[in-house]
């Protein structure tokens, strides 16, 4: 929400509690995800999350913002944008 004519009317925002769960606002859309990574597009690039028993708790892409839950090991920001893994590829990793 914009408070004035300067402020942009999107806000990319990354909320972590506890490593266990995470809120993010500015959510694009989301691109590959499992257990042990989640990857989504947001206002200031893809963004990855790394972790163990990652699971998307809530997505709402209307508002922008999803809830992931889990352990959270790493998060970081990628210019690349990432194809989702085929089977093949899953198993060769």
């Amino acid at each position: 929400m914009a408070i004035d004519d300067k402020t942009p009317a999107w806000r990319h925002q990354v909320t972590l509690f506890d490593r266990e769960e995470m809120t993010i606002d500015g959510v694009l859309s989301l691109g590959s995800y499992d257990e042990k990574e989640i990857v989504m597009e947001t206002e200031q690039g893809m963004l990855i999350v790394k972790g163990e028993g990652l699971n998307i708790k809530q997505l709402n892409l209307d508002k922008s913002n999803v809830i992931v839950d889990g352990l959270v090991k790493s998060i970081s920001y990628d210019d690349v944008v990432h194809a989702k893994k085929g089977l093949l590829e899953r198993f060769l990793k």
